[in-house]
């Protein structure tokens, strides 16, 4: 679905983006991470042909870009830095004229497609206020509504839950998950790495430009060595660990192990009831911080000349 070879960006002296492999495959749901200047927006603009790229090689949905963009632009749905809309007017108008302006289908059935998009995103009910009336989650779920319209095969997505409530984001991770399943391929850029371990299948990491991990979620996530478990007896199951114990809140234990089903096997074989036992596996946000740096939005005041220690 998008594939990019050696792709990097200058401006002036600054490398934005630097040799970057894209690898996204049809049916993906990939979460695109990285600190706050590590090149993220820059890439996802070139994918769109919004920016040139200084040298390397882009493929959308099978087609070079830039240069055949126009081609695969119809089949993708896009919220980049923010939805865009004419302030003045509402909702319905604005998605509307969008839907006028591209090849988005018959004109007799715009109305339907305005308000199927609409439902999607959880604003079938909003009435005819201006969108400078709205609220930041209203607009980006506006936004959101804009990138569905045409039913796309490729949605990609910049902060697509920027503004929302915990309520909304929840809403619009199950949104993407349907679409997905339904045969949408969902490109997500995110600083939210919660929202990405529950939402993406696979996810790259860039840092300072550069694509410094690209793999399956589940093997990025690799296990701890240690095992949760859930028993209503605790005291018991503390006293046959035998020394494995690492923390205990409550009823929750965790043990040094790396066979849940062996621990399991041996618990209950001492007489010790299990409510539940997990692997404990390494969160995504652990992974992110061992791969990169320290965010390009950061000053130290130590690195000012004459600064105070």
């Amino acid at each position: 679905m998008i594939k990019t070879h050696g792709l990097t960006k200058r401006y002036g002296r600054t490398l934005a983006v630097d040799g970057v492999d894209l690898d996204v495959r049809p049916g993906d749901r990939y979460g695109f991470l990285g600190p706050n200047g590590s090149g993220k927006t820059t890439m996802v603009r070139m994918l769109l042909g919004l920016v040139y790229a200084t040298s390397g090689e882009i493929e959308v949905l099978g087609e070079p870009v830039p240069r055949r963009v126009h081609r695969v632009l119809p089949r993708i749905g896009a919220l980049v830095e923010g939805p865009a809309a004419y302030p003045h007017l509402s909702g319905r108008r604005n998605l509307k004229l969008l839907d006028a302006a591209g090849p988005g289908g018959p004109r007799r059935t715009r109305k339907s497609r305005v308000e199927d998009a609409l439902a999607a995103v959880g604003l079938s009910g909003v009435d005819s206020r201006p969108v400078r009336a709205y609220s930041l989650g209203m607009r980006q779920r506006l936004g959101l509504a804009s990138a569905l319209l045409r039913k796309p095969e490729l949605l990609i997505l910049d902060e697509p839950t920027n503004g929302l409530d915990p309520r909304g984001i929840h809403e619009i991770r199950d949104l993407l998950i349907q679409l997905n399943e339904a045969g949408t391929t969902v490109f997500l850029s995110s600083h939210l790495l919660a929202e990405v371990e529950q939402l993406c299948t696979r996810v790259g990491v860039v840092d300072k430009g550069k694509l410094v991990l690209q793999d399956e979620l589940t093997a990025v996530r690799t296990p701890t060595g240690r095992v949760l478990v859930d028993s209503p007896d605790p005291a018991a199951a503390v006293a046959l660990l035998d020394g494995r114990l690492e923390h205990r809140d409550g009823s929750r234990l965790v043990v040094r192990h790396d066979d849940p089903a062996a621990l399991n096997a041996q618990l209950v074989g001492g007489g010790v009831r299990v409510a539940g036992i997990t692997e404990q596996r390494r969160t995504l946000e652990e992974v992110v911080l061992e791969v990169t740096t320290s965010s390009a939005d950061r000053i130290d005041g130590a690195s000012r000349p004459g600064a105070a220690p």
